[in-house]
């Protein structure tokens, strides 16, 4: 799936089902997950930030294994 909304300071998107979002706060990137900031965590490229967030959500999950 594309990313909803994407531009050289701010990208989100949607996975597993959750809202995710990076913002460049100018000296970092900052992380979203369903609209609520991430504290403490700042990101030096938005790619960092999006497998930051992806990694969160896969760890916060029950395991889908039958």
């Amino acid at each position: 799936m594309p990313p909803l909304n994407t531009s050289d300071e701010f990208w989100s998107d949607t996975y597993r089902g959750h809202s995710i979002a990076t913002l460049n706060h100018g000296r970092g990137w900052l992380v979203y997950v369903d609209h609520v900031l991430q504290h403490n965590k700042l990101f030096v490229t938005a790619d960092a930030a999006v497998t930051w967030l992806r990694k969160q959500i896969d760890t916060s999950e029950p395991s889908r294994a039958h």
